[in-house]
């Protein structure tokens, strides 16, 4: 990575290079994990207040009701960390039977929150902390109140338009009806005291204490299916993580259920194309990457769920180095094309990113799916439900086909580069299927074409759709978008402010002589922030 001597893209922000770093999607957060490294804490400290204050400040992609995943160096080795939870026991496939979609809205889209039990299981493992002062930057919001930013803000109004007669949310998040203005005092008592117990409970008030009492007699009052046992059941898993290398860095992604296979493959497949003879934005660079995203999601559509109910076609057939390479012998350079499935053989979210001077490094995210999830909130503890349900298939035999006690596919993925088995860049850019299209994105701008971590983020972004459909940002140079039009894609142009069209970014890049270099989505209200 080098350090540009000038913006080339259209944003006024410079990175941040120190030696303890916080980069989130909202400035109070980003804040309170700041505060934490000032306090001693670690970079697990960090991102965890963070996180935990996020559900506060930002309830328009991230909750208390969120499911979580990471990854992180612990100065040692690397972790991944997989908190999402599973469907309801009583979720079996009759349950949906005579749908042709799984609900996507209210409880019937509400699998087990994992976000809490990621917060206490990085604390216990990892933090220096004690867990309960993580909780006091948001519970000073949540109690006295803050005034909202105006990216959020802009998302408030449309998900109350959408939600407000789902059960609870008026309660919780409006006020005389209305939802808050950009710079307008909010407070949430109610999810103050939520956080108060779960604070004082190391979690557990979550899953079997008084809130999973509250959480469950709010869903049974409205015909959701989620209990008592499908809340103490709940465990994050320690994962790991799947890798792919690219030239001389390794991405590192958490398996499936999630996405980021799909970012994995991409680059898999961009090994054996051209893709390195043009600059960053050049027409033909997009075209391979394109291209090779379009061929790895066909591969996740058909065949990527719950771990568990992958057996006859595993993550390792789909990152196997020859059927990458098969699929990419499959892209022209003279034209668009709509692919299908490959035939492997057997064999509205919020990201944020910490690092500390001792050079442990976070890659951190939680999710409510949709803006406000499924748009419910527990009556009397300001907490508001994910909507991750809405992630399964009802296909017969698929692998991410709904059951009890499985996990949906997810869309959320933490991001992490190696080089040369040593921590490189801790990095997501949030926004459902934008996700691993932005990974790969981040990872080539900044490791392929040397950009740093602030120019990485402020350049336009694509996203495929689906068929030859692509869409870019409008601040895309003229000739780039010609380029596409000639090879055969049908570009639409989308503005930046599409709420999560095109993610949000948030990167932390180590650089070779010590300390990091920061960088914040100019799309979001967040910033990157250090010392």
């Amino acid at each position: 990575m080098q350090m540009r001597q000038e913006s080339i893209y259209a944003s006024r922000r410079s990175p941040v290079l120190a030696e303890n770093v916080v980069a989130t999607s909202q400035p109070l957060a980003a804040l309170a994990g700041l505060s934490m490294l000032a306090r001693g804490g670690n970079a697990v400290d960090a991102a965890l207040a963070a996180a935990i204050t996020l559900t506060v400040v930002e309830p328009t992609g991230n909750g208390v009701g969120s499911d979580a995943l990471c990854i992180l160096w612990d100065g040692e080795e690397l972790h991944g960390l997989n908190a999402s939870g599973a469907a309801p026991a009583a979720w079996t496939p009759e349950r949906f039977a005579g749908a042709t979609e799984m609900p996507f809205r209210g409880w019937d889209s509400v699998t087990v929150p994992g976000a809490v039990s990621a917060w206490a299981e990085l604390s216990r493992r990892f933090g220096k902390l004690d867990f309960a002062a993580l909780f006091e930057p948001a519970i000073g919001y949540a109690t006295h109140g803050f005034p909202v930013s105006p990216v959020i803000a802009r998302l408030w109004r449309l998900g109350a338009d959408e939600l407000s007669d789902q059960p609870g949310f008026a309660e919780t998040f409006l006020r005389d009806g209305e939802p808050p203005a950009a710079g307008e005092r909010f407070v949430n008592a109610a999810l103050a005291e939520s956080l108060h117990q779960i604070a004082a409970t190391g979690g557990r008030a979550f899953y079997e204490g008084a809130l999973a009492e509250k959480i469950v007699a709010a869903a049974r009052a409205h015909g959701g299916g989620l209990t008592l046992d499908d809340l103490a059941r709940h465990r994050p898993d320690w994962c790991g993580t799947l890798s792919m290398e690219f030239d001389d860095v390794t991405l590192h992604e958490i398996p499936p259920n999630g996405q980021g296979i799909a970012a994995l493959m991409t680059l898999g497949i961009l090994r054996h194309t051209p893709v390195r003879d043009f600059g960053p934005d050049d027409a033909m660079a997009l075209h391979y990457q394109i291209e090779a995203t379009k061929l790895a999601f066909r591969d996740l559509d058909a065949y990527v769920g719950d771990r568990s109910a992958m057996t006859e076609i595993t993550p390792e057939a789909l990152l196997d180095v020859e059927y990458l390479a098969s699929r990419a012998a499959l892209i022209s350079a003279d034209s668009a094309q709509d692919f299908g499935s490959g035939a492997p053989k057997n064999g509205g979210t919020v990201y944020l990113s910490a690092a500390d001077a001792n050079g442990m490094m976070v890659s951190f995210i939680q999710s409510n799916y949709a803006g406000f999830g499924s748009g419910v909130a527990v009556p009397g503890t300001g907490i508001h439900m994910q909507n991750r349900g809405a992630g399964f298939a009802l296909q017969p035999g698929h692998p991410n086909q709904v059951a009890p006690g499985k996990r949906p596919f997810q869309t959320i993925i933490p991001g992490f580069l190696m080089r040369d088995g040593a921590p490189l860049m801790s990095f997501g850019v949030m926004g459902g299927p934008m996700q691993a299209q932005g990974h790969v994105q981040m990872t080539l701008r900044t490791q392929l074409w040397g950009q740093d971590v602030q120019t990485a983020a402020d350049a336009p972004r694509w996203r495929v759709v689906s068929g030859l459909e692509v869409a870019c940002e409008t601040a895309m140079s003229p000739q780039t978008i010609e380029g596409l039009r000639a090879l055969g894609h049908a570009v639409t142009l989308e503005s930046p402010d599409n709420a999560f069209g095109f993610g949000g970014a948030q990167l932390v890049h180590r650089l070779p002589s010590g300390g990091y270099c920061a960088g914040s989505d100019p799309r979001k209200d967040g910033q990157a922030v250090g010392f």
